[in-house]
């Protein structure tokens, strides 16, 4: 909760000065008290039992690793002094340490250790078997080789994730002030790197003119990002101490505003900034201890940032090196339509509600990759998911790299489970669509096979791997997209209010697929194949993957003669459900992807014996093996509304050669041709 009250600041906060001194009028006080009371509704603060709780596990915890760190001291000779003397420290970080933690949320957790005890050997090991052997812990996964090596496990129901510090001293005081710059000598990057958690949150708090009313607007921005599917540092958005840091920086433009205030100017600032220029809370420290601190003069990595969030704490990083081009257009435009809504809140136009809607993120695109997960039990699926979800970020980015930016993703941070499975299952989806504006020559294709091949061969490098640990990627049509991925179980048939009215100036088909809907031949040619000539298609199928045709396809070029019924159409368009103004070059209308094959099976169908993928043209890529196939160029004619326009075709066509012939290159390609 927020006080009422805005005070002057008496000082200045942040590298610059305040953009505005002005404080809250009636109206801004009133809008305060309605998102305090939507907060609260939405069960985003937690109960005073269950805030006990954390405190109990985290003493408990605190006693496990001090026990510990006396067993080793005890182990390797040191005197009964020593032994008595040892001693760990325990630090929270993250949201439990900002005060924005709400319930069910990990605790973000530091054990700062002596010198003798090691991260490597006794953390990983000697602490792993301790923690092991509890009935209490349950969930333990050690993840050695992440950026900042983790042991994630839940403590009594309690999510935690623990990282551990070794710094340069015998004993570990229990007033250890890990904002000295001391605790940095003579350690490592990936203890700088854990350290930095804690002294980072605790610098924020210090930078900020009103620790409430930015806690508040924090808790605000990162309900709404988690509601608009741009919360997650792990696929290339953001994580909590970015949407932290970004808030921070609003409350120092405006260091006499209300929360209501600060989450409209939020997105004010934030679609008006100019980025790469970063994000700073204050002066980039430079310390003499050799460590390396964000500087894009000296540093030429640091000049291929996209979306610099600098944290204020040294060694001076930028928080959001994960940011990808693709993933700062999606924000981008959800800031536009966070801005847009919070101007009709100032002008009673709407509501807070209007502000969280959910991204209708399987409305948004016509052309979808499914990753799916597979391993033989929850353990195996809990590692081995973990690894694959920290390279998706990585396809892409390769993908942005081999097509120069002009196939553009949509990693979407959201898990989905097929509950009819019997073996362990898990799935993640991306959106494509090609660059809009782009100006596409004739015959020009996308092809991607070697960058899904890099993909698969990337995610073979996890060491833990064991059998049953499979992946499949699959290209799917949004009215493929399983029934699984929907909250009650079936697709939603209504328009989003949100839709680009440039969209809906000719009849939409939301289920047809049919490039801008203008050509009547051509739904009605759909609706005759969806009737009467089921039958003679799925013959198509079932003879293109007969042992005969297998033999003589190339495993780059598929010549099959194609017959006009056996065209399977696909739309990769504009971001439907976002506001107009977010939509550059509306005027080219929608996207239009061809595949010219009848070949349309899809290797995830045969996972543990049932149907995991949609039935659709797809490619296939195993953990430890792959699917080859050919490619089929993309038909040309496209309509968008009454007339043709010069327009980009992109197509995605698998031709698998059975799922029992496993090859060992998956080849997939996106077409694109043009139209005049």
């Amino acid at each position: 909760m927020v006080s009422s009250e805005g005070l002057p600041s008496p000082r200045q906060h942040g590298v610059t000065k305040p953009l505005s001194l002005a404080g809250p009028s009636e109206a801004d006080l009133l809008r305060t008290k309605k998102l305090n009371k939507f907060l609260v509704d939405a069960g985003l603060y937690e109960s005073q039992e269950a805030a006990a709780k954390r405190e109990e596990v985290l003493g408990r915890i605190k006693q496990i690793v001090i026990d510990w760190v006396k067993q080793l001291t005890r182990l390797r000779g040191y005197t009964d002094q020593m032994v008595e003397d040892a001693n760990a420290a325990i630090f929270t970080f993250g949201s439990y340490r900002l005060g924005v933690h709400g319930p069910g949320a990990d605790i973000d957790t530091l054990c700062v250790g002596p010198s003798y005890v090691n991260r490597d050997e006794d953390f990983f090991f000697v602490l792993h078997d301790i923690l092991t052997k509890m009935e209490e812990v349950t969930e333990l996964q050690p993840v050695p080789d992440a950026h900042v090596p983790v042991m994630k496990f839940k403590f009594d129901g309690i999510s935690i994730d623990l990282l551990y510090a070794s710094i340069s001293r015998l004993v570990v005081p229990d007033d250890l002030d890990i904002s000295d710059v001391s605790v940095l000598y003579n350690v490592d990057e990936p203890t700088v790197r854990s350290l930095n958690g804690c002294r980072v949150a605790d610098q924020i708090l210090k930078h900020v003119p009103n620790v409430e009313h930015f806690r508040t607007t924090l808790r605000c921005l990162k309900f709404w990002a988690k509601r608009r599917g741009v919360y997650s540092n792990v696929t290339g958005f953001l994580g909590g101490v970015n949407w932290a840091l970004l808030v921070a920086r609003v409350c120092q433009f405006y260091p006499n505003a209300v929360p209501s205030m600060l989450v409209a100017r939020f997105f004010r600032v934030y679609t008006q900034w100019r980025w790469p220029n970063p994000v700073m809370l204050c002066a980039i420290q430079e310390e003499e201890l050799g460590f390396t601190v964000w500087d894009p003069r000296k540093n030429p990595k640091d000049k291929t940032h996209h979306m610099p969030i600098i944290t204020p704490a040294y060694p001076c990083m930028n928080s959001s090196y994960n940011v990808s081009t693709s993933t700062l257009r999606v924000m981008t435009e959800q800031f536009l339509f966070g801005n847009r809504i919070c101007e009709e809140i100032e002008l009673n136009k709407s509501q807070w509600p209007g502000l969280f809607e959910p991204y209708m993120f399987f409305e948004s695109y016509k052309n979808y990759l499914q990753v799916d997960i597979i391993a033989v039990n929850p353990d195996d699926l809990r590692a081995w998911k973990g690894w694959v979800e920290s390279r998706l970020r990585q396809l892409t980015l390769m993908i942005e790299r081999d097509t120069q930016g002009k196939l553009q993703c949509h990693p979407y941070p959201h898990e989905y489970v097929d509950p009819s499975k019997q073996c362990s299952h898990s799935a993640f989806f991306m959106g494509l669509q090609r660059k809009q504006g782009e100006v596409v020559q004739e015959g020009q294709q996308f092809d991607i096979r070697g960058t899904v091949d890099e993909f698969r061969h990337s995610v073979n490098m996890y060491v833990f791997w064991r059998p049953g640990m499979e992946i499949y990627v699959s290209h799917v049509r949004r009215r493929q997209i399983p029934l699984y991925v929907f909250p009650d179980g079936y697709k939603r048939t209504r328009v989003s209010r949100l839709m680009n009215p440039q969209l809906f100036d000719k009849p939409s088909h939301e289920n047809d697929e049919v490039c801008g809907g203008g050509s009547s031949e051509r739904l009605s040619r759909k609706r005759k194949d969806e009737g009467g000539h089921v039958k003679r298609d799925d013959l198509q199928k079932r003879q293109s993957l007969s042992p005969q045709n297998r033999d003589s396809v190339s495993p780059c070029i598929v010549s099959h003669s194609v017959s006009p019924d056996s065209v399977i159409r696909m739309e990769v368009g504009h971001l439907e459900g976002e506001p107009e103004d977010n939509l550059k070059n509306a005027e080219n209308g929608p996207i239009g992807c061809h595949s010219s094959s009848s070949l349309v099976t899809n290797p995830a169908n045969d996972i543990c014996g049932q149907d995991v993928g949609p039935e659709g043209v797809g490619l296939g890529s195993n953990g430890r093996d792959s699917l080859q196939g050919g490619s089929i160029e993309a038909d040309s004619d496209n309509v968008s509304g009454d007339k043709i326009q010069p327009n980009g075709e992109l197509g995605m066509v698998l031709n698998l050669r059975g799922a029992a012939e496993l090859e060992q290159n998956t080849i997939m390609r996106l077409g694109v041709t043009s139209t005049a």
